[in-house]
Order: structure tokens, then C-alpha cells, then sequence
């Protein structure tokens, strides 16, 4: 898409671009709200603005939308092609390690009751591996900070995607 077709969109169809990036509700309004963009260095900058406010109710709101990282991922719609995109590039996958990733999902899921998100564009399996297992060491508001980072950086990569 072009920076220039999605400043002209209607709100509720530009809406729709911005929703798959992260389904934060007044996160999507603001950066629709504050078109038309510039450049697309401009609408990153207040799409991370924007996300660094993000509080633990918007997150567990938007994990709703998020597969189990290391699972195929279901459903059809942009952001279940964006899920599928993102686990792809985690490259060659090691049944042993796709089993620890499984059971470290379980173990996240029974201490924190939210999914295990993490950025996976440009981390392997091992290394999501080792970061799930020193994510569940953590206490409840480490967590939900490192959550919403891991959010934000997926929303940038997504934002990026569809203008590039």
C-alpha cells in the first residue's frame, strides 16, 4: 500500500489496515485520527509514541487476536496472514525444540493466564526457546512490560510491512 492511498482511505477502511498491526482499540483511532502522514517516518513515530502508552488492559486485549507462537496458526484475515508470515521466518524448525516450545507455552500460559507473545521476525526457535524460559521466571509487572515491548516492536514490523 501507498502512504498516500492510506491517507485518503476512509476512517473506518483505514481502521481496517491499522487493526492487524495491534487491535488496541484507541491505539488504531489516534493513528487514524492523525492522518494525512507525511512520510511513513512520520506515522511509525506516532505509532510508537502511541504504543508506549499502551496499558496491561489494552495488551490483554490485543493477545486475544494472538496465535501460541510455534502452533500453525488458524483462521483466515490479515492478521492471521500476518501471524503465519511471522512464524515462517523463524526458520528450520527441531521437533525437540518445537516440544519445549509447546510445554514452555503451557507453563506461560498456567503462570501469567495469557498467551507467550513474542516478536519472532528475526529470532530462531532456540532463541525463542531460551526467552520463553527466562520470561517465565519473571514476576507479574516485569512481564506485562516485556509483553507490551514485544507488542509494540510486533505492531512496527507490521506497519512497516504494509508500506514497504
Amino acid at each position: 500500500m501507498e502512504l498516500h492511498a492510506f491517507n485518503t482511505l476512509s476512517a473506518e477502511a483505514a481502521a481496517e489496515v491499522v487493526r492487524p498491526w495491534a487491535n488496541v482499540s484507541g491505539w488504531v483511532d489516534a493513528i487514524v485520527a492523525g492522518r494525512p502522514y507525511g512520510d511513513l517516518g512520520q506515522l511509525v513515530a506516532v505509532a510508537d509514541i502511541g504504543a508506549r502508552a499502551w496499558t496491561a488492559a489494552d495488551v490483554e486485549g490485543a493477545l486475544a487476536h494472538h496465535p501460541r507462537i510455534g502452533e500453525r496458526v488458524a483462521g483466515s484475515g490479515a492478521e492471521q496472514d500476518l501471524s503465519r508470515a511471522e512464524q515462517a521466518s523463524i526458520g528450520e524448525r527441531d521437533h525437540e525444540v518445537d516440544a519445549a516450545i509447546a510445554a514452555g507455552n503451557a507453563s506461560y500460559e498456567e503462570r501469567f493466564g495469557r498467551v507467550f507473545l513474542i516478536r519472532a521476525k528475526g529470532r530462531t526457535a532456540p532463541e525463542i526457546l531460551e526467552n520463553l524460559a527466562a520470561r517465565l521466571d519473571h514476576d507479574d509487572a516485569t512481564e506485562i512490560a516485556v509483553v507490551t515491548d514485544e507488542l509494540r516492536q510486533i505492531a512496527l514490523l507490521r506497519l512497516e510491512g504494509t508500506f514497504s
